[in-house]
């Protein structure tokens, strides 16, 4: 990571700046972003903005010949935003030239190059006092909004947010966000996000330290009990146990600094007594609660059960990874190398018909989709990441806390995960990195940075 801002490209030197835009940073970035993040029940939406402002942020930087850089971002973060880019992209790029599908996988790789001009974007959001009161304060905002929502669903049956996007959606073109099979299909929670996208928990828990931080920063202890408390229903009901995880690792990381041990250790047998209660008005929840409890027999099957049939998908990646140890089958090649490596063709799977998409593991999506080279670029990423972290000084580790721990949460390797070489995973994880390295090196921190 470069020490100051001369070991930079002489393009990102902090020359004077060309424009009143560049004086006071990019002052619309944190509405950007949190407009990015607010249109996720639409997809095709949220794409158009992150596209929408990748080129802006191009049209910006190219106006100005890329002078007034410090004032966007310092020149570390400009490095370690860029760098992080890299390391989620190289991997992608090097495992085309022989992955399965060569045409999708090029494809795929060219149109990611639209997210590191965004996470310029992203990152500068945060690079202020201003900029991260807002887009931090949004998030949490957001995320308040969209769990009041779906505590509603739980107890009236219906999402209001998702109703009215539904019937804006229907209006406009005829059809509904979901079709009625998708609705009928859907077995948890699904708030605002839908029945045909049942992303609600993970989004949630991996946001909730925005949230929570926000909570405790302003009520105290007792505001981030009540948020902890309402997050922690919703992310209950919305039924994923890959979210259970991920949400128990923000409560123990942010609790513990607010609460202490032995506060924090009621917080958590106050949950499981929720959680027996969940398990019996809530069918959803009893059923993962039953398929979890098959783990300890000491049949395969059973813990296949458990894993709703991951191992069997486990093993296929592990097999892809041995055929293609040096750059995988390529980024989304998964489900064409699948039925090679199936280890029981034929057979019905655990997650209904067709093949697996993914292997639902980040270190394993690494191994078998972009090899050896991947799992390295990706590791040196997480290197400089905690690098970066080891030597802020406190406030500035003070200022990325929330950003760091969501980053760190989603992609905890000893959790299943979603696809992050998916348009809408990859996104969100891309986004916490660039909030991360925008706030831990901040401008208005520079000088600490710079040392």
């Amino acid at each position: 990571m470069p020490n100051s801002p001369t070991d930079l490209p002489s393009a990102w030197r902090q020359d004077p700046p060309a424009s009143a835009d560049s004086v006071h940073g990019w002052r619309w970035a944190p509405a950007w972003i949190l407009g990015y993040v607010a249109l996720w029940p639409a997809p095709g939406y949220a794409e158009g903005v992150l596209v929408l402002g990748a080129l802006l942020a191009i049209f910006k930087l190219l106006a100005s010949r890329f002078r007034g850089g410090g004032e966007l971002l310092s020149g570390p973060a400009w490095a370690l935003t860029s760098v992080l880019f890299f390391a989620y992209w190289l991997p992608e790029l090097v495992s085309a030239f022989d992955a399965v599908d060569q045409a999708r996988a090029f494809k795929e790789s060219f149109k990611d190059l639209r997210y590191l001009p965004f996470l310029w974007l992203a990152a500068s959001a945060v690079a202020n006092a201003r900029g991260r009161r807002i887009t931090f304060g949004g998030l949490a905002l957001i995320l308040a909004v969209w769990t009041l929502d779906a505590l509603i669903q739980a107890i009236a049956g219906t999402s209001p947010l998702f109703f009215g996007i539904d019937t804006i959606k229907l209006a406009i073109s005829g059809h509904g966000m979901c079709t009625v099979a998708e609705a009928a299909a859907a077995d948890r929670l699904s708030g605002v996000l839908g029945p045909c996208n049942l992303k609600l928990g993970l989004v949630i828990a991996s946001l909730s330290p925005f949230a929570l931080y926000s909570a405790g920063r302003r009520f105290g202890a007792i505001g981030w009990l009540v948020a902890a408390a309402a997050l922690g229903v919703v992310i209950l009901l919305a039924g994923s146990r890959a979210s259970w995880i991920t949400y128990g690792l923000v409560l123990a990381v942010s609790g513990w600094r607010l609460l202490g041990w032995r506060k924090l250790a009621a917080v958590f047998a106050f949950g499981a007594v929720m959680l027996g209660g969940l398990t019996v008005f809530s069918p959803q929840v009893r059923e993962r609660i039953e398929r979890t409890a098959q783990a300890v027999t000491a049949s395969e099957q059973g813990v296949d059960n458990a894993l709703s049939g991951r191992s069997r998908i486990w093993g296929a990646a592990l097999c892809m990874a041995r055929t293609h140890p040096i750059n995988g089958v390529g980024a989304r090649g998964f489900r064409e190398a699948f039925p090679a490596c199936d280890q029981a063709p034929g057979q019905a799977a655990a997650w209904g018909e067709g093949p697996a998409f993914h292997a639902h593991q980040i270190v394993l999506e690494i191994l078998s989709e972009t090899g050896l080279f991947g799992l390295l670029l990706w590791l040196a990423g997480v290197a400089l990441a905690w690098r970066a972290w080891r030597f802020a000084d406190a406030d500035a580790r003070e200022r990325a806390r929330p950003a760091m721990l969501a980053l760190a949460v989603t992609v905890f390797p000893f959790n299943t995960h979603l696809a992050f070489y998916s348009t809408f995973w990859g996104g969100l994880t891309l986004l916490l990195a660039a909030l991360y390295a925008g706030s831990l090196l901040a401008r208005d921190g520079q000088g600490e940075a710079e040392r």
